[in-house]
């Protein structure tokens, strides 16, 4: 299981990168997602992985913590894909205001000489 969230991790971290180098804007916009879904994904996997971990610690017994998950990664990346969530609206928003004030998607406002 770590193996897949970590290629996961990994693959979208890439796929994020190499689209923010690219020089549309909207490219650009996908890949500060994909980003932040690696980030997300990175930060959920540190509250360690468990299937089938009870998620209430019952009262007046002796608890072995290591059989439970971390709540707060958790919390962390619900807070995290809230305000990613709202990001990339603003940003699609600065991209639509852009595109029609310059008449094109390039990240520098103008089109590559050819």
């Amino acid at each position: 299981m770590e193996l897949v969230i970590a290629l996961a991790i990994g693959v979208l971290t890439a796929s994020g990168v190499w689209l923010i180098l690219r020089p549309r804007t909207y490219q650009l916009v996908i890949g500060l997602a994909l980003l932040s879904y690696a980030v997300n994904l990175f930060i959920f996997s540190m509250g360690r992985l468990r299937v089938n971990a009870p998620p209430i610690l019952a009262d007046g017994k002796h608890v072995d913590l290591s059989a439970y998950v971390d709540p707060v990664p958790q919390a962390l990346v619900l807070t995290a894909i809230v305000i990613s969530f709202a990001t990339t609206a603003l940003f699609l928003v600065i991209l639509i205001v852009s595109r029609g004030l310059t008449g094109t998607d390039h990240v520098d406002g103008r089109e590559p000489d050819r």
